[in-house]
């Protein structure tokens, strides 16, 4: 898909579009390849082509032949028609050859589509229809946008189409999924939509493919593991690896064939018998696992206690003094006391919480990004009487608006097409008896902010598609980086709903206002494992002081992470040691301190406590991410990575100061 204008694409550069996910050369390059090899089989661009769709019984043999594809693309292709509908679009699947096996589509483009034989049983592969967004992705096996006269034949010039393939749990394309439409409804954030359902149905494929396996969900933030942005593997029972999703190759960089030759012993450095320890707990959180490349990430396994297999390994696991250590640490990394380094204002925040523990007052976390916000959120949890029951965490801007009511709620079996057999328990009802922290709470769209206010008064909830409601009883914790009270005179946030969540308003200092950086690095170097006990050197203990820290502790804790793997045996974290493109930002800083010192020490004083005022914390915060936005030439992701926060963050600041 393209448009006659560059567009601002879902990563974050300007480009002519031809691709989402390539550069502008290489795109270029590869839809000229594409003419190369369509003038080879003998097309002629001008002529009209014709069409031979398969007969109505060969399409049903198709279709049971793909299955297993067909039966999980559907409910997620009709997600995304409803996320199109009425754009002159209609969104396709078709089999590893390009054979188009089910359409949904707008009436008014469906005539358009005829003409050029956008329907079932009709093969879209480059030899028949030459260089087009569906067979250019299964020759490429990449992401395709191709759009007008980008395409070989004039016949389908009018059209517009984004289309990305189906890869299966061996790395192979089974199918593409494809949003077509007239040139002239060209949307931006077409193809992102595409890639993502695509996503989802890889890892619906995946797990369903696995069903007899152990299957780990990671990622380096707790908050995305269960969204697309997790990594998923799979092991036999005895921890022979069987494979991975895309996102998990990425993670683990590796490729597939690559990681064949790996155990789960080899790349998280701990026996598979430590899984079932950790699960044979009464109520087993995340898992702390360290990557053969020294990332640290979070995990959630699911294992089938059904299977022999895993009965007979799980009754003679061995306990490893590695794992024990990571399951120790994990209360005391997160109770008030620990949290408690020094600093005058984090102290406050400590003693205010302290006090309400207990009196079923909601709280309200409010702080930049990266503050830790959801740190302090467990340490309240396990330092209160509710610590023996579930601690659930949800970050609503890290789900899809259309899963979102879903993921809290919950839902019955049948509530609605794709919907897992038995339904769902969502995340309130799993917090029943404990604690609900909803991270981000800003973000959460305004008619579900309705159907919450009305569960936190009436501690009710009723499941999509039920009529039976369910008491339940949570402490509530929120957070936001956003200025609820701003939103609210602009009728993006209740008011109702803000005065019941904000029983206690606490404020996280940002770590360029806190004075107990030291302690702070001692702690988060302390909680590594590691065989050499790592400190910081006096001269980079200097220039951590006067960084600013944009992406607070979680830029900080990364640093430190990193420096770490790269000093090695090497006891004292140097100059050397820590990432080129940090040194760069602090340098860059030294020239801009004098005039943002002065917006910096604007104050307000609110409950004898001196602040930086909302409006300069704001100009300081978008001013921050445009200069890195520009330092990354647009690259919305890259800028998120090195600040340590979200795209929407960046996306919701970047928009602002438009």
């Amino acid at each position: 898909m393209n448009s006659s204008e560059p567009s601002q694409l879902h990563s974050g550069h300007t480009m002519e579009p031809a691709s989402s996910t390539l550069s502008v050369s290489d795109s270029l390059i590869m839809i000229e390849e594409s003419h190369q090899r369509s003038a080879a089989f003998g097309l002629d661009k001008e002529i009209k082509p014709e069409f031979s769709p398969l007969h109505r019984t060969d399409l049903s043999l198709l279709i049971e032949k793909n299955q297993r594809l067909h039966t999980h693309a559907v409910p997620v292709m009709e997600t995304l028609y409803e996320q199109i509908f009425n754009t002159h679009n209609m969104v396709l699947l078709t089999d590893a050859n390009g054979v188009i096996m089910h359409s949904l589509g707008d009436d008014d483009f469906l005539e358009k589509a005829n003409r050029v034989a956008l329907s079932p049983g009709v093969a879209w592969s480059e030899e028949s229809k030459g260089t087009n967004a569906i067979g250019t992705a299964i020759a490429e096996q990449k992401p395709m946008l191709v759009h007008a006269d980008e395409h070989y034949l004039c016949a389908n010039h009018f059209l517009t189409c984004s289309a990305a393939p189906i890869i299966d749990c061996q790395g192979k394309v089974i199918g593409v999924l494809d949003v077509s439409g007239d040139q002239r409804s060209y949307h931006k954030h077409t193809m992102a939509l595409v890639r993502m359902s695509a996503q989802m149905i890889e890892n619906q494929l995946f797990l369903s493919a696995f069903e007899d396996a152990i299957i780990l969900h990671f990622h380096p933030r707790p908050e995305f593991i269960g969204t697309l942005m997790e990594g998923i593997a799979s092991f036999s029972p005895s921890g022979r690896f069987l494979s991975a999703n895309r996102v998990g190759q990425f993670q683990l960089g590796l490729s597939l064939v690559a990681l064949q030759s790996h155990t789960f012993s080899s790349l998280f450095g701990l026996p598979v018998s430590s899984l079932f320890d950790h699960y044979r707990t009464a109520t087993p959180g995340l898992l702390s696992l360290c990557l053969h490349n020294g990332i640290r990430v979070f995990s959630r396994a699911q294992l089938n206690r059904t299977n022999n297999a895993f009965q007979h390994v799980s009754n003679t696991t061995v306990h490893e003094p590695r794992q024990k250590e990571v399951q120790q640490d994990s209360p005391r990394l997160s109770c008030l006391r620990y949290l408690n380094t020094g600093d005058p204002q984090l102290a406050a925040v400590i003693d205010k919480v302290k006090k309400v523990l207990g009196r079923d007052i909601p709280i309200l976390i409010v702080g930049e990004t990266g503050t830790g916000k959801e740190l302090l959120a467990q340490a309240i949890h396990n330092d209160s009487p509710r610590s023996k029951s579930p601690f659930v965490a949800v970050n609503c801007a890290s789900i899809p608006e259309t899963l979102i009511e879903s993921e809290l709620f919950g839902y019955t079996d049948g509530a609605f097409t794709g919907a897992r057999k038995k339904g769902s328990v969502g995340k309130i009802l799993q917090a029943n008896g404990g604690t609900l922290f909803l991270d981000e709470i800003g973000d959460m769209p305004l008619n579900l902010q309705s159907r919450l206010l009305r569960v936190l008064q009436e501690r009710l909830v009723t499941p999509l598609g039920s009529t039976q409601s369910i008491a339940v009883n949570v402490e509530l914790i929120c957070a936001t980086n956003c200025d609820l009270r701003a939103m609210i005179a602009k009728g993006e946030f209740r008011e109702d709903l803000y005065y019941r969540i904000n029983g206690l308003v606490v404020r996280l200092p940002p770590l360029r206002e806190r004075t107990d950086l030291e302690p702070v690095i001692e702690k988060i170097l302390a909680a590594e494992p590691t065989d050499v006990p790592h400190v910081v050197s006096p001269e980079i203990m200097k220039l951590f002081k006067r960084h600013r820290w944009p992406g607070n502790f979680r830029q900080l804790s990364n640093l430190l992470r990193t420096a770490m793997v790269i000093a090695g045996d090497e006891r004292e974290i140097r100059r050397e040691h820590l990432p080129d493109d940090f040194l760069e930002d602090v340098e860059a800083s030294k020239t801009e301190c004098t005039g943002e010192s002065i917006e910096r020490n604007e104050t307000v004083n609110i409950a004898d406590h001196s602040i930086i005022s909302h409006a300069n914390l704001e100009k300081i915060k978008i001013s921050t991410i445009q200069k890195i936005l520009e330092e990354n030439d647009g690259n919305v992701s890259a800028t998120a990575k090195m600040l340590g926060v979200s795209r929407n963050t960046i996306y919701r600041h970047n928009a602002t100061k438009k």
